[in-house]
């Protein structure tokens, strides 16, 4: 049987991988050509963020398997935390 191990995953190894998350939340905002998706999901008090070109369809309490890596930002001299999504499915 084969290993079903994720090849980016190996090779990142700040990269984390969550299956059969429940989206609570999911908000699409405009941000010049690119749309700002942010999501929040069950039990998890950081949002999830990814950019897109086009509009994604409404995720609020679908399950989905998601692949991401901390990151935070600085804003008003505040430090947030935010989860940078690098994939993003239906689960």
């Amino acid at each position: 049987m084969k290993d079903k191990r994720n090849p980016l995953l190996e090779r990142h190894n700040s990269l984390t991988h969550s299956e059969d998350k429940k989206v609570t939340s999911h908000v699409q905002r405009d941000e010049g050509e690119w749309i700002r998706h942010t999501l929040m999901l069950e039990n998890v008090d950081v949002p999830f963020v990814f950019r897109r070109k086009k509009p994604y369809q409404r995720l609020v309490g679908a399950r989905v398997n998601v692949t991401y890596y901390p990151q935070s930002e600085i804003v008003a001299g505040i430090e947030f935390e935010f989860m940078k999504v690098v994939r993003i499915r239906r689960a």
